[in-house]
């Protein structure tokens, strides 16, 4: 329907539905550097750039946290997912981060996905760990987990 205004009664926040647009404007985009030669350095250039329009509290934390995760798993590639930096192995993403001040949220968030290695005997264990002014222990432990998931 022509001018039709959406809600959120419609199942997506206006958020949510720009963070679809990102993520398959992202797929085209890997789809026509799939024949590309340096489709790795473009990826990272993608996050780099990313990472560059985050506002400054959140853009600090964004660049250690690639500094961690780079070092911490260099076989991971960087690349955007769903508008974020993402860090994949065989083109699958493993981890990732958010910005809280993009997303609108109280804090930054550092995901794992399904693909982490990071089941334990337990039965139950994090998957997402917030970044609120993180320590340099809690950095260290985020290298940790990501050495780890990628085993």
């Amino acid at each position: 329907m022509a001018g039709k205004v959406s809600t959120a009664a419609d199942g997506f926040s206006a958020q949510e539905r720009a963070a679809m647009k990102e993520r398959a404007a992202e797929l085209k985009a890997q789809a026509r550097r799939a024949r590309d030669a340096d489709k790795a350095a473009a990826d990272e250039a993608d996050v780099l750039a990313k990472i560059a329009q985050m506002p400054p509290e959140d853009r600090s934390l964004a660049e250690r946290v690639h500094a961690i995760v780079t070092q911490a798993a260099p076989g991971l590639a960087p690349k955007l997912y769903y508008g974020q930096p993402g860090y994949a192995r065989d083109g699958k993403v493993l981890c990732f981060f958010r910005s809280g001040q993009m997303d609108k949220e109280r804090y930054s968030t550092f995901g794992f996905s399904a693909q982490a290695g990071l089941d334990d005997d337990s039965g139950a264990w994090a998957t997402s760990f917030a970044l609120a002014g993180p320590t340099d222990a809690a950095l260290e432990k985020l290298g940790a987990l990501v050495k780890r998931a990628v085993r």
